[in-house]
Protein backbone atom coordinates (compact mmCIF):
# COMPACT_ATOMS: atom_id res chain seq x y z
CA UNK A 1 0.00 0.00 0.00
CA UNK A 2 1.16 3.76 -0.78
CA UNK A 3 -0.28 6.65 1.28
CA UNK A 4 0.31 10.25 0.73
CA UNK A 5 1.75 12.72 3.59
CA UNK A 6 1.36 16.12 3.57
CA UNK A 7 4.13 18.34 4.83
CA UNK A 8 4.52 21.89 5.44
CA UNK A 9 7.44 23.82 5.43
CA UNK A 10 6.21 25.56 8.93
CA UNK A 11 3.51 24.68 11.53
CA UNK A 12 0.68 26.76 11.87
CA UNK A 13 -2.73 27.47 11.21
CA UNK A 14 -2.05 28.90 7.56
CA UNK A 15 -1.80 24.57 7.44
CA UNK A 16 -5.80 24.39 8.14
CA UNK A 17 -7.93 23.88 4.87
CA UNK A 18 -4.99 21.70 3.40
CA UNK A 19 -5.08 19.56 6.54
CA UNK A 20 -9.23 19.13 6.89
CA UNK A 21 -9.46 18.74 2.92
CA UNK A 22 -6.73 15.36 3.02
CA UNK A 23 -7.89 14.28 6.30
CA UNK A 24 -11.47 13.90 5.40
CA UNK A 25 -10.47 12.64 1.88
CA UNK A 26 -8.25 10.07 3.47
CA UNK A 27 -11.17 9.17 6.32
CA UNK A 28 -13.99 8.82 3.48
CA UNK A 29 -11.25 6.47 1.39
CA UNK A 30 -11.13 4.32 4.81
CA UNK A 31 -14.45 4.79 5.42
CA UNK A 32 -13.83 5.87 9.30
CA UNK A 33 -17.00 7.90 11.01
CA UNK A 34 -15.08 9.65 13.33
CA UNK A 35 -12.70 13.03 12.99
CA UNK A 36 -11.44 14.22 16.40
CA UNK A 37 -10.24 18.01 16.13
CA UNK A 38 -8.54 19.74 18.66
CA UNK A 39 -10.22 22.90 18.48
CA UNK A 40 -10.75 26.50 20.31
CA UNK A 41 -13.92 26.81 17.94
CA UNK A 42 -12.84 27.97 14.40
CA UNK A 43 -10.50 24.80 13.34
CA UNK A 44 -13.94 22.81 14.30
CA UNK A 45 -16.06 24.90 12.18
CA UNK A 46 -13.97 24.48 9.41
CA UNK A 47 -13.61 20.89 9.46
CA UNK A 48 -17.47 20.69 9.98
CA UNK A 49 -18.43 23.12 7.20
CA UNK A 50 -16.54 21.09 4.78
CA UNK A 51 -18.03 17.57 5.99
CA UNK A 52 -21.27 19.55 4.77
CA UNK A 53 -19.76 20.57 1.82
CA UNK A 54 -18.56 17.12 1.25
CA UNK A 55 -21.65 15.68 2.23
CA UNK A 56 -20.08 13.33 3.89
CA UNK A 57 -21.67 11.26 6.82
CA UNK A 58 -18.32 11.33 9.15
CA UNK A 59 -18.60 12.76 12.63
CA UNK A 60 -16.84 15.46 13.78
CA UNK A 61 -15.81 15.97 17.43
CA UNK A 62 -14.18 18.60 19.04
CA UNK A 63 -11.88 18.89 21.96
CA UNK A 64 -10.80 22.21 23.65
CA UNK A 65 -8.17 22.68 26.21
CA UNK A 66 -9.40 22.17 29.46
CA UNK A 67 -10.72 25.10 31.66
CA UNK A 68 -7.95 24.90 34.12
CA UNK A 69 -5.78 26.12 30.78
CA UNK A 70 -7.61 28.75 29.77
CA UNK A 71 -5.62 31.49 31.84
CA UNK A 72 -2.56 30.42 30.19
CA UNK A 73 -3.92 29.74 26.65
CA UNK A 74 -7.63 31.32 26.25
CA UNK A 75 -10.96 30.32 26.64
CA UNK A 76 -12.80 28.47 23.55
CA UNK A 77 -14.74 30.38 21.39
CA UNK A 78 -18.09 29.58 22.61
CA UNK A 79 -19.68 31.24 19.58
CA UNK A 80 -18.29 29.09 16.65
CA UNK A 81 -18.22 26.03 18.98
CA UNK A 82 -22.01 26.54 19.11
CA UNK A 83 -22.59 26.92 15.68
CA UNK A 84 -20.69 23.72 14.91
CA UNK A 85 -22.63 21.60 17.48
CA UNK A 86 -25.97 23.17 15.19
CA UNK A 87 -24.43 21.50 12.36
CA UNK A 88 -24.20 18.31 14.07
CA UNK A 89 -20.68 18.33 15.77
CA UNK A 90 -19.67 17.21 19.16
CA UNK A 91 -17.44 19.11 21.62
CA UNK A 92 -15.88 17.81 24.76
CA UNK A 93 -13.86 19.87 27.65
CA UNK A 94 -11.83 17.65 29.78
CA UNK A 95 -8.86 16.92 30.91
CA UNK A 96 -5.94 16.13 28.62
CA UNK A 97 -3.67 12.88 29.36
CA UNK A 98 -0.76 14.25 28.48
CA UNK A 99 -1.20 17.56 30.58
CA UNK A 100 -2.41 18.96 33.04
CA UNK A 101 -3.10 15.69 35.87
CA UNK A 102 -1.97 15.59 38.61
CA UNK A 103 1.23 14.44 37.78
CA UNK A 104 1.65 18.29 36.38
CA UNK A 105 0.32 19.65 39.75
CA UNK A 106 3.03 17.40 41.49
CA UNK A 107 5.50 18.21 39.31
CA UNK A 108 4.72 22.13 39.41
CA UNK A 109 5.07 22.08 43.14
CA UNK A 110 8.12 19.31 44.20
CA UNK A 111 10.22 19.16 40.34
CA UNK A 112 10.95 16.35 38.34
CA UNK A 113 9.97 14.35 35.41
CA UNK A 114 6.16 12.87 35.74
CA UNK A 115 5.94 9.45 33.09
CA UNK A 116 3.76 11.03 31.42
CA UNK A 117 5.94 13.88 30.70
CA UNK A 118 8.26 11.93 28.90
CA UNK A 119 5.75 10.33 26.99
CA UNK A 120 4.63 14.25 25.85
CA UNK A 121 7.63 14.86 25.02
CA UNK A 122 8.38 11.80 22.85
CA UNK A 123 5.44 12.96 20.52
CA UNK A 124 6.86 16.21 20.57
CA UNK A 125 10.10 14.72 18.34
CA UNK A 126 7.67 14.13 15.52
CA UNK A 127 5.13 17.43 16.00
CA UNK A 128 3.26 19.48 19.03
CA UNK A 129 0.25 18.53 17.01
CA UNK A 130 1.27 14.77 16.97
CA UNK A 131 0.63 14.93 21.27
CA UNK A 132 -2.14 16.29 20.74
CA UNK A 133 -3.84 14.21 17.88
CA UNK A 134 -3.17 10.88 20.33
CA UNK A 135 -4.50 13.28 23.37
CA UNK A 136 -8.20 13.92 22.19
CA UNK A 137 -8.72 10.46 20.45
CA UNK A 138 -7.98 9.14 24.16
CA UNK A 139 -10.80 11.92 25.40
CA UNK A 140 -12.96 11.24 22.78
CA UNK A 141 -12.92 7.17 23.93
CA UNK A 142 -13.06 8.41 27.21
CA UNK A 143 -15.77 10.28 27.36
CA UNK A 144 -17.68 7.52 25.38
CA UNK A 145 -18.15 9.57 22.49
CA UNK A 146 -15.73 6.82 20.09
CA UNK A 147 -15.72 3.27 20.85
CA UNK A 148 -12.29 1.77 22.04
CA UNK A 149 -10.70 -0.18 19.02
CA UNK A 150 -12.11 2.23 16.42
CA UNK A 151 -9.98 3.84 13.90
CA UNK A 152 -10.44 7.56 13.60
CA UNK A 153 -8.32 10.72 11.74
CA UNK A 154 -7.00 13.01 14.51
CA UNK A 155 -6.68 16.46 13.82
CA UNK A 156 -4.64 19.23 15.90
CA UNK A 157 -1.78 22.01 15.51
CA UNK A 158 0.44 23.92 16.84
CA UNK A 159 -0.65 26.39 18.86
CA UNK A 160 -3.63 27.95 16.56
CA UNK A 161 -5.41 25.83 13.63
CA UNK A 162 -4.02 22.79 12.39
CA UNK A 163 -0.74 21.19 11.16
CA UNK A 164 -0.80 17.80 11.80
CA UNK A 165 -3.30 14.76 11.38
CA UNK A 166 -3.32 10.86 11.71
CA UNK A 167 -5.15 7.62 11.56
CA UNK A 168 -5.34 5.84 14.49
CA UNK A 169 -6.70 3.27 16.33
CA UNK A 170 -8.18 5.54 19.49
CA UNK A 171 -8.14 3.84 22.79
CA UNK A 172 -9.05 4.40 26.26
CA UNK A 173 -6.46 6.73 28.60
CA UNK A 174 -6.49 3.52 30.62
CA UNK A 175 -4.90 1.14 27.75
CA UNK A 176 -3.03 4.22 26.22
CA UNK A 177 -0.46 1.80 25.30
CA UNK A 178 -2.64 -0.19 23.06
CA UNK A 179 -2.74 3.29 20.58
CA UNK A 180 -1.60 2.60 17.52
CA UNK A 181 -0.70 5.24 15.11
CA UNK A 182 -1.38 3.75 11.74
CA UNK A 183 -0.99 6.75 9.29
CA UNK A 184 0.51 10.13 9.51
CA UNK A 185 -1.31 12.05 6.79
CA UNK A 186 0.00 15.64 7.89
CA UNK A 187 3.20 16.74 9.74
CA UNK A 188 4.89 20.34 9.87
CA UNK A 189 8.58 19.50 8.87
Amino acid sequence: MEGRILYFDRPGPENTEAVIEHSLQRAEELGLKHIVVATGGETLLKTVNRIDERQSDIQAIGVTLQAGTWNTYGEPNWDLLSQSQKKGAQVLTVTHGLMGTVESAIQKKFGGLPPMELIAHTYYTFSQGTKVAVEIALSAVDCGLVTAGTDVVSIAGSGQGADTSLVLTARSSVDFFDVKIRELLCLPR
